[in-house]
């Protein structure tokens, strides 16, 4: 489970969280649905530990921060970044050494395999095409087997292919009861993973929906009905 409790980050007298709580369960796929700009990233990246903050996070109960948290979640960024003297399969070694990880060379194979990138393990970090850069960084997380990860954008840059691989995937880890938390702005690629879904727009959570209790309504036009509201608020 993670678990989110009055969050702010300012910069300034600019605050890119403002106040933000929510839960995402086990087995539960919760996206943060948001315009650019609206501080998704900044509650990513302050979960993932690359943000000072005020407030609580709770992964499986414990401090976002500690090192017992850490060994049980992953994260993919939105912009991938790698070893460039490093090969793909030494970025996969690397996190199998430093999470001291039992897996078989098999399963390391099968993942990659799911990914395309069998062919690329030889490939240095600074050969690859971002899609690519991408994918590694995905089988980088998925090596741990997580019970939480987060994921910012990452659909961007990936082929078809990929997508529909990444998706499959996503709600395998739901049906082994992991908790996934995707933040994105593009609505259409999600429209069929989500459980929960949080909408977030200057720095705030203004609106939050069960796929349960939404039902038959158009998810674009709760989307766009709560985002307008906001932005009619002295706004164009």
């Amino acid at each position: 489970m993670l678990e989110i409790r009055d969050l702010t980050k300012a910069y300034g007298k600019y605050k890119a969280a403002d106040g933000v709580s929510f839960a995402v369960g086990n087995g539960e796929i919760g996206i943060l649905l948001g315009p650019n700009g609206a501080g998704k990233s900044t509650v990513i990246k302050s979960v993932a530990g690359l943000l000072r903050y005020k407030g609580i996070i709770l992964i499986k109960g414990m401090d976002a921060r500690s090192v017992e948290a850490k060994k049980v979640f992953a994260y993919v960024p939105e912009l991938p970044s790698m070893y460039e003297a490093l090969t793909v399969r030494e970025h996969i070694d690397f996190i199998m050494h430093a999470y001291h990880l039992q897996v078989t060379e098999e399963w390391i194979q099968n993942l990659l395999g799911r990914f395309e990138l069998l062919d690329k393990q030889d490939k240095l970090g600074n050969e690859l095409s971002k899609g690519m850069m991408q994918k590694v960084s995905i089988c980088c997380a998925l090596m741990i087997q997580p019970d939480v990860i987060l994921l910012d954008e990452p659909m961007v840059g990936l082929d078809p292919a990929a997508i529909k691989e990444l998706k499959q995937v996503i709600l395998e880890l739901k049906e082994a009861g992991a908790t996934v938390l995707i933040s994105t702005h593009m609505l259409e690629m999600v429209k069929e993973l989500w459980d929960i879904m949080f909408v977030m727009d200057k720095g705030r959570i203004i609106a939050s929906y069960r796929k349960s209790e939404v039902k038959e309504e158009d998810l674009e036009d709760l989307f766009f009905h709560v985002t307008d509201g906001e932005n009619g608020k002295g706004e164009a």
